[in-house]
């Protein structure tokens, strides 16, 4: 017992501190608007299903959109879920394409009871990337160029990252019935740069700014879940939960300084601003289907005003979402003693979306397709989970939006013990 909480502690303590600097280096141009680019967030048995939650609920793993689900967890058992997962980008705006990758932590979650149908879990999840880089130039021949203005190069970059840190229960009130409830903990900072500068040296000023973005505050996340046992097993899940709209604390700096080549800044301007940052709402609904141990398909329907979103030195870049998620799972015989395949766990799924990125009033879309498998451990209750996903970013090319092919693998351990808080005679 002591071994256990001495690996999970030290898990723990490296995710801590990871999250504190670390961020996903994958470059991203669309994450240069608003809170930086969203993160699906979840296990990556959810996340290999389409990202579906709102309706699942099971003993050995945790939905964490939906805290309603903790009710589902074991009296004695113990669940937790540590994930990694490595992504690439390859960019294309119809002339030249450019690709990225990189490998990063994804999740940390623990699941464990309370009392009987009432469940709490803890654990960090990201909530978004702002990590972009973005060059050019314009010389003497060019379309765009203009010998009024001279030759010139830009540069555009992007770093940071927002977590959320989250801790929730859920209470199942009768037989059909669980509710639940999640409070998160927001964090992190966004600093973005701008840069130009002018081949002629005498008659032009450069300019060069700087803005930080910083928030944190506390939330809360609500859920309700219906769920019905039918005949051979079978069952069929209801959910639905919001993560309701808040005003968190801001700090946003912006610094712009325009100078000449040869000489001093010719004018240095610093804004400061402590004003709240509003961050709308996110409903969510759900159903689910299907028969124990066995399979089960799901669906998810998610939407969010971000046009009523106020974030420091965006504004207007911001517009409302609506996702639609499906995914299944299949397991040909969960306990088989003879056959290691049977006790594999299969999962699909797909997602479609609006992107709450808008650039010259056009919306960027993205739709995509999951897979994984959950690989059980020998002798134990626990697996490993292998997750793939693949999501196509684009927008008209009318208005100069590139596409965006993001592939993403993750592995994580899922640890559940049905007999974590027995006392054991023997050790």
């Amino acid at each position: 017992m002591q071994n256990k909480f001495l690996t999970l502690l030290l898990i723990a303590v490296f995710t801590i501190t990871f999250t504190a600097s670390g961020q996903k280096d994958v470059n991203s141009p669309y994450s240069r608007y608003n809170i930086g680019m969203l993160e699906p967030a979840g296990s990556f048995r959810n996340l290999s299903m389409g990202g579906i939650e709102a309706a699942l609920r099971d003993n050995s793993s945790v939905s964490i959109s939906n805290p309603a689900s903790y009710s589902a967890i074991d009296t004695t058992s113990f669940i937790f879920d540590f994930g990694i997962d490595y992504s690439m980008n390859y960019l294309n705006d119809g002339t030249s394409k450019f690709s990225s990758d990189d490998i990063n932590f994804d999740h940390l979650i623990m699941g464990f009871p309370i009392a009987k149908g009432f469940g709490a879990t803890i654990g960090v999840v990201p909530l978004s990337n702002n990590y972009y880089k973005v060059s050019g130039s314009v010389q003497e021949g060019d379309p765009d160029y203009n010998s009024s203005v001279g030759a010139y190069t830009t540069f555009h970059g992007g770093s940071g990252s927002f977590y959320k840190f989250f801790l929730g229960t859920g209470l199942k009130i009768n037989k059909n019935f669980s509710l639940g409830v999640n409070m998160t903990v927001l964090t992190g900072e966004l600093k973005r740069v701008n840069q130009i500068d002018f081949s002629d040296a005498y008659y032009v000023y450069n300019d060069n700014s700087t803005e930080k973005l910083g928030l944190n505050g506390v939330n809360f996340d609500y859920g309700i879940q219906y769920t019905a046992s039918l005949k051979n097993n079978h069952f069929f899940n209801a959910g639905i939960s919001l993560a309701s709209s808040h005003n968190y604390n801001s700090n946003y700096n912006l610094l712009s300084i325009r100078y000449a080549s040869l000489g001093a800044a010719d004018t240095i301007s610093y804004t400061s601003s402590k004003a709240d940052a509003f961050i709308p709402g996110t409903l969510r609904a759900g159903i689910s289907f299907g028969k124990k141990n066995k399979f089960m398909a799901g669906f998810d329907y998610i939407e969010t005003k971000w046009s009523q979103s106020k974030i420091p030195g965006s504004e207007a870049y911001a517009a409302d979402t609506k996702s639609y998620l499906a995914g299944f799972e299949y397991i040909p015989d969960k306990f088989s003693n003879y056959s290691f395949i049977n006790r594999l766990e299969f999962r699909a799924g797909g997602h479609y979306a609006d992107n709450y990125v808008i650039i010259n009033g056009e919306q960027v879309k993205e739709y995509g397709v999951s897979a994984g498998i959950g690989i059980p451990m020998r002798r134990t209750y626990s697996k490993t989970n292998i997750f793939f996903d693949y999501t196509k970013r684009t927008g008209p090319s009318a208005q100069n939006l590139h596409t965006e092919n993001y592939f993403t693998f993750g592995i994580s351990l899922n640890l559940y013990d049905p007999y974590w808080f027995i006392k054991r005679k023997y050790d």
